[in-house]
């Protein structure tokens, strides 16, 4: 199917780009385009605006300011998960990347643009949550920032205002942080029918802190705290971590679809956060 028509503007600064999007109500921003230009083809979205974000520079790579690892929104997929700073401080992160889409999804998707498009099927957002990242985004009153746990409030609704775009990702060093994505799904390069986000720390045979979020359990990504505090001081074991998980679906609100029910998805959220927890202690 061919789009509705629209107009094109390729701005050459972050102030240009907001400039483009406050000026015009049905404007989108233009990232990697692997999300909106399937939208466009299926005029499931109809923009009369696109603001390319391409030329813009400085939104892109990865650098260490005090204790946190910075990425720019602009910065693919592909070398989110192969920046040695990324892999170093937030390999969280660096593997989920890795595992989104396919090649060429990887070598054009960007960070920014998924975390913005918040499909609850996607890898990163719930990755981004379980590492307590915060969001730089720009707009007409200049920077401010987002708790990665603030920033999808429904189905493909965040809160970035319509004049605002995401330049940067802020995420907490993970020096003593143990981690471990893990998902299923039902081809290669599918959507994740359930992902699971992993962080946990050790504490002389005990689990001293864990941060688990879920992928598509919900109209956005879950924060499981019951699971986390129930893992916070429990033995290192297979068995404990088992019992700790067992209510990980708990507050979810998973959907029924051609891929998998609810009680499934359930199920396997149950499943996978065992086993990505046990990976991460290697247990």
């Amino acid at each position: 199917m061919i789009p509705v028509a629209f107009d094109y503007v390729r701005p050459s600064t972050v102030d240009e780009a907001v400039a483009a999007l406050a000026s015009d109500e049905d404007a989108k921003v233009l990232a990697g385009g692997q999300s909106l230009l399937p939208v466009l083809r299926l005029r499931l979205a109809a923009p009369t605006v696109l603001v390319d974000l391409g030329a813009v520079p400085g939104l892109t790579g990865a650098r260490l300011d005090g204790g946190d690892l910075v990425i720019g929104a602009m910065t693919t997929h592909a070398e989110v998960a192969a920046h040695p700073l990324v892999r170093e401080h937030a390999p969280l992160l660096a593997v989920a990347a890795g595992t989104v889409g396919d090649r060429q999804v990887r070598h054009r998707g960007t960070l920014g643009g998924s975390l913005a498009h918040a499909d609850p099927a996607a890898d990163l957002p719930a990755v981004a949550a379980a590492l307590d990242a915060v969001y730089e985004v720009q707009g007409p009153s200049g920077r401010r920032t987002i708790p990665a746990a603030d920033f999808a409030v429904d189905l493909f609704t965040t809160a970035l205002a319509p004049d605002e775009v995401i330049v940067g990702v802020r995420v907490p060093a993970a020096a003593g942080w143990a981690t471990h994505y893990e998902k299923f799904h039902r081809t290669a390069q599918a959507w994740a029918i359930v992902g699971v986000a992993v962080a946990v720390q050790r504490s002389n045979g005990t689990i001293g802190e864990a941060r688990v979020a879920l992928t598509n359990m919900g109209p956005v990504p879950h924060r499981a705290r019951g699971v986390e505090a129930a893992l916070a001081g429990a033995p290192a074991t297979a068995d404990a971590v088992a019992a700790a998980c067992s209510s990980v679906a708990d507050g979810t609100d998973p959907v029924d679809d051609l891929s998998a029910s609810a009680d499934y998805r359930r199920e396997l959220a149950r499943v996978l956060t065992t086993r990505a927890v046990c990976r991460a202690l290697g247990v």
